[in-house]
């Protein structure tokens, strides 16, 4: 049995209480201070979009989606991040190299310039959605026989403009194309191979 003197005195509990106190302040101190602004913008971050987050409706490829969503969140990233549609693609993420092209009520738009709750309503088809079940889309059947691709990351947008560049009637000749074309980029430089798979379907009147 321990005697009076084994227990702990209130001076002792205070002791003890003191150096734990000071233990974690010293610890705290030594944290940078980047970390810890970190840490606070994340859990500002997790509050904020937590009272943030707005419904939206979209049907896309289709198949209809009930959502809520932060109203920054890019269609793209949506997209890609919500919906786990990852044939649109994100490449320069500033409009201007047209990976990330879709259509919006049949009209094109890159994505990633594009808020998602700004389509509320709205008809996207993407990449996955161009072909009927395992028979592939004209446009992409051209992009195959013709290779219109080379490492293949810029193709669904290259495909997604190129159907718009039909149905819009801008696929009179090779002049034309390269312009309305002029905004999705290869950087494998397989341009003429696309625009002769372009033509082949402008040219054999396939429905686009």
């Amino acid at each position: 049995m321990s005697s009076p003197s084994d227990q702990p005195t209130p001076r002792d509990e205070g002791r003890r209480t003191f150096l734990k106190q000071s233990s974690l302040l010293t610890a705290f101190t030594l944290v940078p201070g980047p970390v810890i602004q970190a840490a606070s913008f994340e859990l500002d971050e997790k509050v904020a979009g937590a009272f943030e987050k707005v419904p939206l409706k979209l049907e896309v490829n289709g198949k209809k989606y009930k959502l809520s969503v932060e109203p920054r969140t890019t269609l793209l990233d949506l997209l890609r991040e919500n919906l786990n549609l990852t044939g649109t693609k994100k490449g320069c993420d500033y409009g201007q190299c047209g990976a990330c092209t879709v259509h919006v009520d049949g009209q094109r738009v890159n994505s990633c310039l594009s808020f998602a709750v700004m389509h509320d309503g709205k008809k996207i088809t993407t990449i996955e959605g161009l072909s009927d079940g395992d028979k592939l889309h004209p446009m992409q059947e051209a992009f195959v026989k013709h290779d219109g691709f080379q490492c293949g990351y810029c193709t669904p947008g290259q495909i997604m403009s190129a159907v718009a560049c039909v149905r819009e009637g801008h696929a009179g000749s090779e002049t034309e194309i390269r312009e309305y074309m002029s905004g999705n980029i290869c950087r494998c430089g397989a341009y003429s191979n696309i625009v002769a798979a372009i033509q082949e379907v402008k040219n054999g009147g396939q429905k686009v």
